[in-house]
């Protein structure tokens, strides 16, 4: 690739994050990282030779084209609201916000602005996901039924602002809407909390997409387990995909005869054939950074807008809401058939 001149990147956040965005910022071909902020410093040459700086407005006084924001999410309005205001691209961490609110007002100082921003909801560059859903989209599964994730694992001690909901689960209603392209109608949620912290560390979920499809999510931070498992049962089968070693298999229905009269009638499915595919397996991360690049070129990108964040964040609202209030959450039907586009 080549362009007149590198686009110059910045970074705000050297946490347990933001310094895998700096490795590969490092190294994105027609990307310099010029600098990153970070409070703490760089004791350990996570900014890879970038200088370290103290505030958002010493990045911005560098001219930077995009910045990365990858600090904790609480900071995330801020800080994306001060990019905008310069008329910097963003690509900011997930969820785009801690708020919905604060979503919103996101999305209204970008666009606003005419400017490229995305969320860094990086499922969608896992390989494995990426495949499942190029094989929805040319209906090799037939009616989508539904889709069944499960994210779970030992509590990472960096998450110290939000619950698992909004670290985790929002993660699987993104993929879930990219994946299918239909957006959540209703939830409902049950979630508790064992670990003495203030915010939900398990959640388990039921939802409906706009199409009829289910939803179902088990999210936690309480398992010695650590799995990442997405399954879509349709018409045809089942695609399975787990997205630890990105790997993709298909279970498919087979046509089986029967010569019992009571069971013909039963529109029931049988065990057929099971395939693993063999898929290329690039560093989801280094993905998104190509297409976000691409993006800020004006080039056909596909990535995670900021409008797209902002239903997510809605919809792990809904998630929370339906738990307190023990009651399904009924959520608004926009225009949102660009969430799978």
């Amino acid at each position: 690739m080549s362009t007149a001149r590198p686009l110059r990147a910045g970074l705000v956040g050297l946490g347990s994050m933001g310094r895998h965005h700096a490795r590969v910022l490092a190294g994105l071909d027609g990307v310099d990282l010029v600098g990153a902020v970070d409070p703490m410093g760089d004791a350990d040459g996570a900014a890879q030779g970038a200088p370290v700086l103290a505030t958002v407005e010493e990045l911005l006084a560098l001219g930077i084209d995009y910045a990365v924001v990858a600090c904790p999410t609480g900071l995330h309005e801020e800080i994306g609201l001060r990019l905008a205001e310069a008329g910097v691209c963003a690509l900011v961490e997930k969820p785009v916000a801690d708020t919905v609110k604060g979503a919103r007002r996101l999305v209204e100082a970008f666009e606003a602005r005419g400017l490229v921003a995305g969320v860094g909801h990086i499922e969608r560059c896992n390989p494995a996901l990426r495949s499942l859903r190029d094989r929805l989209e040319a209906g090799e599964l037939g009616d989508v039924y539904q889709v069944v994730t499960r994210r779970q694992g030992p509590f990472p001690h960096r998450i110290a602002d939000v619950g698992v909901v909004k670290d985790l689960a929002t993660h699987d209603i993104d993929l879930t809407g990219w994946m299918t392209g239909h957006a959540y109608v209703s939830v409902s949620a049950h979630v508790v909390s064992k670990s003495g912290r203030p915010h939900e560390d398990m959640v388990c979920a039921v939802g409906r997409l706009d199409d009829g499809t289910m939803v179902n999510h088990l999210v936690n931070w309480l398992s010695p387990l650590k799995e990442r498992f997405t399954s879509v049962t349709g018409e045809r089968g089942c695609f399975v995909a787990d997205t630890l070693t990105a790997d993709l298999t298909f279970h498919s229905n087979a046509a089986v005869t029967t010569e019992w009269e009571a069971l013909r009638a039963f529109r029931g499915v049988s065990e057929g054939d099971m395939i693993r595919y063999a898929i290329p397996k690039r560093e989801p991360l280094l993905v998104e950074h190509e297409l976000f690049r691409d993006a800020v070129l004006g080039r056909p990108a596909d990535i995670c807008t900021l409008r797209q964040g902002m239903r997510t964040v809605e919809v792990a609202a809904a998630v929370l809401e339906s738990a307190v209030s023990g009651r399904s959450v009924e959520l608004q039907t926009e225009e949102l058939a660009a969430h799978g586009n």
